[in-house]
């Protein structure tokens, strides 16, 4: 009878620990979700004073940015068209595919098509970025503060509007 006891001890303080590592599970804060961000340019250096401009966090409501640095045009429709992606920075003065052209191309052919972010010549082509569809636009020379303005902008009504 003793082992029977014991045995039925045993199963229950089994069962305790299940439930105390099951409820141990549920303590853990779950994984932040970072935004991913592509950012094309033929110019390795556009691209990195892109990041370096908005950093790993350009709001504090947000989540951190994970980037995806593409060179070429094809590898940006090719990284769109897979999805997960949250926002695109497009260097309008890119060549040879500039990203006025490669942000309409992807507006006319992606179902829900992430934001769109155009990098323009000077302020005053910022009226051309309407014929592409950009849902924002920003200038060279680069001014950091408002491309980080535009680019939580677009990030906040992003996450606004797709479901966690």
């Amino acid at each position: 009878m003793d082992s029977l006891h014991s045995s039925a001890e045993e199963d229950l303080l089994h069962a305790r620990e299940t439930v105390d590592e099951a409820e141990d599970l549920h303590d853990e804060p779950e994984p932040e979700r970072t935004l991913r961000v592509l950012v094309y340019s033929d110019d390795r250096t556009v691209r990195r004073q892109v990041m370096l401009a908005l950093g790993r966090r350009p709001a504090a409501d947000l989540p951190a940015l994970e980037y995806v640095e593409v060179a070429t045009e094809p590898m940006v429709v090719s990284v769109a068209d897979r999805g997960g992606l949250d926002l695109l920075i497009l260097d309008g003065e890119a060549a040879p595919a500039g990203g006025m052209g490669i942000c309409r191309q992807l507006k006319d052919e992606i179902y829900h098509c992430p934001p769109i972010l155009v990098l323009v010549g000077r302020p005053q082509d910022a009226w051309l970025a309407t014929w592409s569809r950009a849902d924002g636009v920003s200038s060279h020379p680069l001014d950091a503060i408002a491309l980080a303005h535009a680019v939580t902008r677009l990030l906040r009504a992003r996450q606004a509007s797709v479901p966690a």
